[in-house]
């Protein structure tokens, strides 16, 4: 693991690691979107408005998953001082952002035919609300860390650890509370999904799984070469100097 700690050798990696997770991430997430909206069956239920689900179920996924990603992150940072550890959470934190929103959006379209209203204050909707914010706060604590320079980043990294406590209540709000949210359909060795639905709900999620993971790589590779940047540029400053 310490391996590649090495920037250059992580770079190395990452840059044909990148682009076959993004294409790879495209194609399955996109194929099985389409497959579920235009061949897969409507819902006995719920008619053609659970299709929405291909694209609200990874989404709230790795809207969860983003911020695990950062928790683990900011305690590799603190514990290990691992030099590419606040990096890779600071690259997380942008995409986690953008698939909670769209998990929020696509749950309120899916919602409103569901309950009759856009919005409800439940406490799994409220939860990832939450998620939400705390993304936009981390988005804005690294960011200044980053211009500060002076080893503040372990701010941003105490701050990714005490946000993680949301996760299990996100994951666990649906039990805990009466919740006009369903209760998981898919569990630990279980699923109450006919296959029809779960098997192109496995590729999507998959597919977007690797297309996140091809985003944070890309994003990573773009703030070490920022960061290298402005290290020739101080060094040239100081000799110029």
């Amino acid at each position: 693991m310490h391996g590649f700690a090495n920037p250059a050798r992580f770079l190395r990696l990452a840059r044909w690691l990148t682009p076959l997770l993004l294409v790879t991430g495209l194609v399955l997430a996109f194929g099985a979107m389409a497959w579920g909206v235009f061949v897969g069956p409507a819902d006995a239920l719920q008619g053609d408005s659970v299709r929405i689900l291909y694209l609200h179920v990874p989404t709230a996924w790795l809207g969860m998953g983003g911020w695990t990603a950062i928790a683990i992150a900011s305690l590799v940072e603190i514990v290990w001082r691992h030099p590419l550890a606040g990096i890779a959470a600071r690259a997380t934190a942008a995409p986690g952002a953008v698939f909670a929103a769209l998990c929020l959006v696509t749950g309120s379209l899916w919602g409103r035919p569901a309950w009759g209203a856009w919005w409800v204050w439940d406490g799994r909707l409220t939860s990832m609300l939450v998620l939400l914010f705390l993304y936009l706060g981390y988005i804005a604590l690294s960011s200044a860390a980053a211009q500060d320079g002076n080893g503040q980043s372990r701010i941003p990294a105490i701050f990714g650890l005490i946000g993680a406590v949301n996760i299990p209540v996100i994951h666990y709000s649906v039990l805990w509370w009466n919740s006009l949210h369903q209760p998981p359909s898919i569990s630990m060795g279980k699923s109450a999904m006919a296959s029809d639905f779960l098997v192109p709900l496995m590729i999507a999620t998959l597919g977007f799984s690797l297309l996140f993971g091809g985003v944070v790589l890309a994003r990573m590779r773009a703030l070490l070469a920022d960061m290298q940047a402005q290290a020739r540029l101080r060094r040239k400053a100081m000799v110029d100097g």
